[in-house]
């Protein structure tokens, strides 16, 4: 009887042991409860684009229609004639109103001269036309010239033409 205390006292001293390292070992934190939020603010949708302003085409002539476009474009001019610059433009929104600035600069390819230099502050819907001319009684002297044609103080088209 006396193995059998020492047995039952060795397991009863093993599983004391046990329970005690149970016991001892650190508990783990729960983890926290979910920290209630504010809802997150809905998304604003993006704020549009501003509506922008183009110079979609530029044609030279010695005459312009009433609807401002010139009737037969050219790059050929008589000394007497007047030339006409007439500026195609176009706005990415069709109803919105954009205001530009469109200018002419008019120069004497031969001898690098400005020979006028016009702006106009215009305000652009949709498709437009918008006309520039330039003349001089008295002739204008044969040679080489070019008009360029800027919208915002940039420069956005460039036509050559002659005089003969």
């Amino acid at each position: 009887m006396k193995n059998f205390n020492r047995l039952h006292m060795s397991v009863l001293a093993v599983l004391l042991g046990g329970v005690a390292l149970v016991g001892c070992k650190k508990k783990e934190e729960p983890a926290p409860p979910p920290v209630a939020s504010e809802p997150a603010p809905m998304a604003q949708p993006p704020a549009p684009m501003p509506a922008t302003a183009s110079v979609t085409g530029v044609d030279l002539g010695n005459a312009v229609g009433a609807d401002m476009r010139v009737t037969a474009p050219m790059t050929t001019f008589a000394p007497k004639d007047t030339i006409h610059a007439a500026v195609a433009t176009a706005t990415s929104d069709a109803t919105a109103s954009v205001p530009a600035k469109l200018g002419a600069k008019w120069t004497h390819v031969d001898s690098n001269q400005t020979v006028n230099e016009e702006s106009k502050d215009i305000t652009l819907t949709g498709d437009g036309m918008t006309n520039f001319q330039i003349s001089k009684p008295s002739g204008w002297p044969t040679g080489k010239y070019k008009v360029e044609i800027s919208l915002d103080g940039n420069v956005v088209q460039t036509r050559e033409f002659e005089v003969r």
